[in-house]
């Protein structure tokens, strides 16, 4: 498979991984799972809110996500 090909599979199985989380905590996104994600994601805020880096670092999460969820 190509790896232009694996790139667009695993963007949309990223954002299906995103999309289930946000159902599954009822789109309430300062749970105490969001503020545990954040705080382990990003320890001692080293990144700023609104930083352009924060979603993509959110996106590559979702693609290890969806990897890791396609190997069951």
């Amino acid at each position: 498979m190509s790896k232009l090909l694996t790139d667009i599979i695993e963007f949309f199985g990223a954002l299906w991984v995103l999309m289930i989380l946000a159902i599954q905590s009822r789109f309430n996104m300062r749970s105490s799972y969001w503020k545990w994600r954040q705080s382990t994601a990003f320890p001692n805020n080293e990144i700023p809110p609104g930083h352009p880096s924060k979603p993509r670092l959110t996106l590559e999460y979702a693609r290890w996500a969806y990897r890791i969820r396609r190997l069951r």
